[in-house]
């Protein structure tokens, strides 16, 4: 099988999420990851083709062969260490990262990729997999243990369901999912401090704060490596967004415990006035809605003299109808649901969530208790 790795991704006809093959327990061969799916991959590759030489080229995360004990066959490991000495395989931190980057390079924009990952986490950066139908395939099983190619449509994402996915990876990457792939609510639920006095990384004055990396089940310093201290309960915030006439006009956060009114010109809460042209202005009432947030739950009150409209948006960030607000009663008011004060003006929920509300969201679900956990928290907020 050599033979069809020519080591440069310029010669390639296909290049081969590696490590996504690897995985792959429903493809032809026992244990947690097997080479011989990658072998299985090229034998379709060249059915395909008709090409005995058909020129691979594989791309794996370097965490592939940080798992070699997960190898069913111990030759497996030896076989992939040289292929990586020999530049058979490149071997990089982030695999889709660079093989995306590869397909959009000149000498590859024609290449297509195997993978059965559909890169929803990679969107916002390359919108142009959205829709995509004819550049990926993806590996099923075949007759009698092989392995057979089929276009892999990506499908569309909405900007919900690409923020909750940016935030899984996030909150992998520091180590903060329990095996269960739910998040340690006892860690991303406070702040912490770096005993390195002028380290202000988890300084929540400092405009910016990262949840700290997992490293032997102790929350560590990003850069100093140390463990950090525990600085008191972190409380739950959530963004919120005014858009005017489908543009975002201006962000907002609010915090765990606070009462915001939102209108023309509230006092002491959130004034939409200088955002919007007078005529508009005229149909927002002085103080329109309160939004409130109490155990981590984000609630949206209409107040107003003109009336309010909501509709709600579902796990997949898929909005409902309008409907008219109840004066007076609190309604939730979750990520992606939309608020009308008048016609153009939209509040909304940023799709990011804060890490005390995410913890309760993964409790309860994104609309409720049967929705499945399926969302997390980035490294940094602003």
């Amino acid at each position: 099988m050599e033979h069809n790795l020519p080591g440069a991704a310029d010669l390639a006809d296909y290049l081969v999420d590696l490590s996504n093959v690897v995985r792959d327990r429903s493809l032809g061969a026992p244990g947690a990851r097997s080479l011989h799916r990658f072998r299985l991959v090229v034998q379709a590759l060249v059915r395909l083709t008709g090409d005995p030489d058909v020129p691979v080229y594989p791309v794996a995360d370097a965490s592939l062969l940080g798992g070699a004990r997960e190898f069913t066959d111990p030759g497996d490991v030896a076989t992939l260490r040289r292929w990586v000495e020999d530049g058979l395989v490149e071997e990089v931190g982030d695999a889709d990262r660079r093989i995306l980057e590869l397909m959009e390079m000149t000498s590859a924009a024609h290449t297509r990729t195997v993978t059965g990952d559909l890169l929803v986490g990679h969107r916002r950066e390359h919108p142009w997999i959205q829709g995509n139908a004819d550049r990926f395939l993806k590996p099923v099983t075949g007759p009698s243990g092989s392995v057979r190619l089929v276009p892999l449509d990506m499908g569309f994402r909405t900007q919900a369901e690409i923020s909750r996915n940016d935030e899984l990876a996030a909150f992998k990457k520091q180590g903060l999912l329990k095996s269960s792939q739910q998040p340690i609510s006892a860690v991303i639920n406070r702040f912490w401090r770096c005993p390195e006095r002028r380290c202000s990384l988890y300084d929540p004055r400092s405009g910016r704060v990262l949840l700290p990396r997992m490293r032997g089940g102790v929350p560590t310093c990003e850069v100093h490596g140390t463990p950090l201290a525990d600085a008191g309960p972190r409380p739950a915030m959530a963004q919120l967004k005014a858009m005017v006439n489908g543009a975002c006009a201006a962000r907002y956060t609010v915090e765990e415990g606070s009462r915001t009114a939102v209108g023309r010109s509230p006092e002491g809460g959130i004034a939409l006035y200088a955002l919007l042209p007078p005529q508009v202005a005229a149909r927002v009432s002085r103080e329109h809605v309160v939004v409130s947030t109490t155990d981590g739950i984000l609630r949206v009150r209409d107040v107003s003299t003109y009336g309010t409209r909501m509709r709600a948006a579902d796990r997949h960030g898929r909005l409902g109808p309008w409907e008219r607000l109840t004066r007076d009663k609190d309604r939730r008011f979750g990520p992606g649901d939309e608020v009308e004060l008048a016609p153009g003006v939209v509040l909304t929920r940023s799709g990011r969530r804060f890490p005390a509300e995410l913890a309760t969201a993964w409790r309860t679900g994104p609309k409720g208790p049967s929705a499945p956990p399926e969302a997390s928290m980035p490294t940094s907020f602003r």
